[in-house]
Order: C-alpha cells, then sequence, then structure tokens
C-alpha cells in the first residue's frame, strides 16, 4: 500500500516491527520518492504527533496487545483535520475484530467512525465468507 500510495504522489511514512518486512518494502518501492520506511514497532511508532493528514493501517489493529491503547497513540498522530482509515476484519479462522468493535474503539478515542464492509469479490480475488470492512473517521 504504501508503494501505490507513493506512486500517486502522497508522501508516505511506513512503519513495520519486522526487519524483514521492511527490507522487501524497500525493494518493492525501488528508490521511489516521497517514501521513507521505519522499523519499528507500529504500537508505539516513532512518528511526530500531530503531523500526519492519514493514518492509514491494514489488517493491524487486530493484533494489537491492546488495540485501544494502539488507536489512541495513532490518532494522536494526526493533524486537527487528519484521517483516520482502518481496513480490518474479523475472518473466518476466528482472528481478527469484528466492525462493531472497531467502531466502538474509534468512537471511545473521541472520533466519528464510519463503516463500510468490504465484501465484493473483486477486493480479495475470490468470494469471501468473514467479515472485512473499512472504517474511517475525521473529526
Amino acid at each position: 500500500m504504501s508503494v501505490l500510495l507513493a506512486e500517486v504522489g502522497y508522501q508516505v511514512d511506513a512503519v513495520d516491527f519486522s526487519r524483514r518486512m521492511v527490507e522487501l518494502a524497500r525493494l518493492k518501492a525501488g528508490g521511489l520518492a516521497g517514501l521513507e520506511f521505519f522499523e519499528a514497532d507500529v504500537y508505539t511508532p516513532p512518528l511526530p504527533e500531530g503531523s500526519y493528514d492519514v493514518v492509514l493501517c491494514r489488517h493491524v489493529l487486530w493484533a494489537m496487545p491492546d488495540p485501544a491503547l494502539a488507536l489512541e497513540r495513532w490518532v494522536r498522530l494526526l493533524a486537527p483535520s487528519g484521517r483516520l482509515i482502518l481496513v480490518e476484519g474479523s475472518w473466518s479462522n476466528g482472528a481478527g475484530l469484528s466492525a462493531e468493535t472497531t467502531v466502538e474503539l474509534v468512537e471511545a478515542a473521541g472520533r466519528h467512525a464510519s463503516l463500510t464492509r468490504l465484501t465484493a469479490a473483486r477486493y480479495w480475488g475470490r468470494e469471501i465468507t468473514d467479515d472485512r470492512y473499512v472504517v474511517t473517521s475525521v473529526r
């Protein structure tokens, strides 16, 4: 996702805990301008608070030891008019967060939450039976 966003002109700071994932992402980016990778824990991102227009996470919130605390930290990264975008799911194997739980977490962080379910096969390359969705939030 980082590469796709940078390719269309966004300045992107990407964080991943795994050194190997960061190495692979840098290779995939191939020196693309506007993209910086940080090997760090997204639970406590080493990024300047109040300076991001968007915080985008894909299938990450569910894996945090304390999703509410992680979300609180991510919200602090946003500029006053910043947007939060969480692509998450409650998968058929039992992992993940329900859409309702994610909405509750966002609202508990003091933000409005808008839920869109992502059930179309074109999003995933096949038909799905689990619950996949995006929750967006602006102040």
